[in-house]
């Protein structure tokens, strides 16, 4: 074993786009007699084996897609499937109706039901959750503000001893305990102290007292939890994407100094402390800005997890929608971006000239179901007060004498969001509509406000101020929230998701993929307020938040299912699947959109939007060594000595005499400045059955790409193959100008997808 970080200054041939739903098949009612024989049971599930069989191919799969059969007075059954093979069932002259098994309350926190690890609470078995046993004695651990150990989502009901493999600890400062889910919770503050940070009874512990490491290390393996909501809305069971492994946390993150919470030798402690431990998986949803891999500690740390065989998923980063921010793009980490799920939670906006306006919040509902007088905040500024920073709700800015039992009406912008409805609530309005500008367009997000609020798009923002700046007394009534489910289309992708390209290695694409990352239900710290404002003094063990911080949990979760099930995968072969059995579609079976509905790109998506079920049997992977890494890093320009040391391997190594990026083994694939033509390498692993596997081009705008050979033929787990691809210019494009293709591997199983993004 290395040492991990030495001290470094610092079924059928389903179709590639179909969504895998359940659907009710109603074939009538049954003839027979209230007295029903087991026989006669038997037959009628035989019955249905037999007639999906021959849609799907064998009474073998009808058996695995079938999780429920109506045998005593209902004739039907209820099946996962295709939506192609939805349709052709219902064309069978024996079945009256073929629908969506569709969702009613209670609603669950839902991100795992979009992800289709169960739907409307059935886990069929197909499901990764059922093969991977729900991620059974995984450890996952993340690097965040900490824990709070009291949230049943992470208490230890039925859960067995302590994995052996398990070296960590538990620091029982703050009234701290560990049990046998939440097994290790350590703080590394010395690094922020040494920054001139004070230290403080919030910062010696483990405990959580801002939020956010709660509800990540809850998003990622949360135990089940029934009941969870947020004051109220979106009832249903909580649970994380591992809900059956173990946790750990390590505190790395405090109270902010001139902008920054987590600095990088209490990272590279709890690294260093981690991998000794034994975790399997490390989430990671924190970042800078894109550096030099040498001098992000971040990078290096990851690099040792990864050579010691731990997962490392790390946040994007929330500087969206600008291109060149995405952070956390070392190779050796998967990179998550954020994206939505098909539900919202629903707080409408009536006007009284009847115009309805569509809304989102977590906020109380005003005291009377009735109109209210609207006032935009800039004709509502105090008199020192400039009408531009009125109109954005900031602090001193608003006249309480004109606000006082209005609903007022702010614009997005500057100022957190949270702080907006503060200063509408100091300032006496009975309510607040929060109005996105034109940066942030279509993306809503649903927050707890200290007062009755809203938040609405940049198109009906603008009809709202219109209205009221042209009513001679215009009245509005804010509806009180709910959740609504199935909403399309969705996946959308987060404005303020971080986009790529790399800037450090262009070579690279970043991010990897996307993962919900928008009005997430997780666990929430109890030491702390829901805005994390003074003023604010409500408690809640549950609470929604946005941001890739979000997402990169859903990651890991899934990670820690794969880690499971494939205990010899390595970090690259998960990275992979996961990259390559994405989806690049939403539920309308259209091309991913950003927030203002224009057709996303992979520098927002990565590979595409996370898919569990297919990442459990990718087909193929391609996958990196510790080598690999290491010919990447000589092939950047750091030598041979920097190297040595990096690795800290008693084993020399040495670069290549010649490497290309471009031959990188990732499974994206990235031409940065093509001039003329270019020839790109890659090789893959086989992890299934044999099969012989055909490639297929969506050829780049303007560009040629060709692939040798075109079919690969596995004979075995294991089996490596390589090929090559020709990428060729057909036409001269601005410097700036990137297009975009795919490379799609299938044995008309399995579908390996590759983005192929050329400059």
């Amino acid at each position: 074993m290395d040492t991990p970080i030495q001290a470094i200054k610092v079924k059928l041939c389903r179709s590639a786009t179909s969504l895998l739903s359940n659907f009710d098949l109603y074939l009538g009612g049954h003839s027979h007699g209230p007295e029903i024989t087991s026989d006669q049971l038997h037959h009628v599930a035989d019955s249905h084996h037999e007639l999906l069989g021959t849609i799907l191919g064998s009474k073998g799969k009808a058996k695995d897609a079938i999780f429920y059969s109506y045998k005593r007075h209902i004739n039907g059954f209820a099946a996962m499937l295709e939506e192609e093979e939805a349709a052709e069932t219902a064309k069978h002259p024996d079945v009256v109706s073929v629908f969506l098994n569709q969702g009613r309350n209670l609603h669950t926190t839902h991100s795992w039901e979009f992800l289709m690890l169960e739907r409307n609470g059935v886990i069929h078995p197909s499901s990764l959750w059922k093969k991977a046993r729900f991620g059974e004695d995984t450890i996952i651990a993340n690097l965040d503000t900490g824990v709070w150990p009291e949230s049943q989502s992470f208490s230890d009901n039925d859960f067995g001893p302590i994995p052996s493999k398990w070296k960590g600890i538990c620091q029982h400062d703050d009234g701290f305990s560990c049990n046998r889910k939440l097994i290790g919770a350590r703080y590394f503050n010395k690094g922020y102290v040494a920054f001139g940070g004070k230290i403080s009874s919030n910062v010696s512990t483990a405990r959580d007292y801002e939020g956010h490491g709660s509800h990540t290390l809850s998003t990622a393996a949360g135990n089940f939890v029934p009941g969870a909501s947020v004051f109220g809305v979106g009832n249903g069971t909580a649970k994380g994407g591992s809900p059956k492994a173990r946790v750990a946390t390590y505190k790395v993150c405090f109270p902010p100094i001139n902008g920054s919470e987590c600095f990088d030798a209490d990272l590279l402690k709890a690294f260093d402390t981690a991998i000794h431990d034994g975790v399997d998986v490390l989430s990671v949803s924190l970042g800078g800005e894109p550096i030099d891999y040498f001098d992000d500690g971040l990078a290096i740390a990851s690099f040792h997890a990864v050579r010691n065989g731990v997962v490392v998923v790390a946040s994007a980063g929330n500087s969206g929608p600008i291109p060149g921010t995405v952070s956390n793009i070392a190779p050796w980490i998967l990179t998550v971006a954020a994206s939505t799920l098909d539900r919202e939670f629903q707080a409408d906006v009536k006007l009284q000239n009847g115009q309805y306006l569509k809304g989102t919040s977590f906020s109380k509902p005003l005291p009377k179901e009735t109109f209210y007088p609207l006032i935009s905040a800039a004709h509502a500024k105090a008199a020192n007060a400039l009408a531009k920073d009125a109109i954005l709700c900031k602090p001193g800015t608003l006249d309480s004498k004109k606000v006082k039992g209005k609903i007022l009406v702010c614009l997005r912008g500057e100022n957190a969001r949270m702080d907006k409805g503060e200063q509408a609530s100091l300032a006496g309005a009975a309510g607040m509509i929060l109005c996105n500008d034109e940066t942030t367009g279509n993306e809503i997000i649903a927050d707890p406000h200290v007062l009755p609020a809203t938040q609405i798009n940049y198109t009906d923002g603008v009809a709202l101020f219109s209205y009221v700046n042209t009513s001679k007394d215009p009245l509005g009534l804010l509806m009180p929230p709910k959740a609504e489910l199935n909403m399309k289309p969705a996946p959308l992708m987060a404005y303020f998701s971080s986009r790529g390209p790399n800037i450090v290695t262009p070579e690279i694409l970043k991010p990897d993929v996307t993962a919900p990352g928008v009005n997430i239900i997780a666990a929430y710290s109890e030491g702390t307020t829901p805005t994390e404002n003074a003023f604010d003094t409500r408690r809640t063990p549950f609470i929604t938040e946005s941001g890739t911080s979000m997402s990169c949990p859903h990651v890991a979760g899934v990670a820690g299912l794969l880690k499971t099930l494939h205990p010899e995968w390595s970090p690259a072969a998960i990275r992979s699947a996961i990259m390559t059995t994405a989806r690049t579609r939403d539920n309308t079976v259209n091309p991913m959109a950003d927030a203002d509905n224009e057709k996303a790109t992979p520098f927002a998506y990565g590979s595409g939007h996370l898919r569990p079920n297919r990442a459990m049997d990718p087909g193929l992977v391609y996958d990196l060594s510790v080598n690999d890494y290491l010919d990447f890093l000589c092939a950047i320009g750091y030598n041979q000595t920097m190297i040595n040391s990096f690795t800290g391997s008693k084993k020399h190594y040495d670069c290549p005499k010649k490497y290309s990026l471009l031959n990188f083994n990732n499974p994206s694939i990235t031409v940065p400045d093509l001039t003329g033509s270019v020839t790109v390498n890659r090789k893959l692993k086989n992890v299934s059955k044999p099969g012989i596997y055909v490639a297929r081009i969506r050829q780049p705008a303007g560009v040629s790409v060709s692939v040798e050979p075109n079919f690969l033929k596995f004979d075995k787990i294991g089996e490596e193959k390589k090929f090559k691809l020709k990428i060729k210019s057909k036409k001269a494009g601005s410097e700036s100008e990137y297009v975009f293709g795919e490379l799609l591997w299938s044995d008309g199983k399995h579908y390996v997808r590759s983005p192929i993004v050329v400059s």
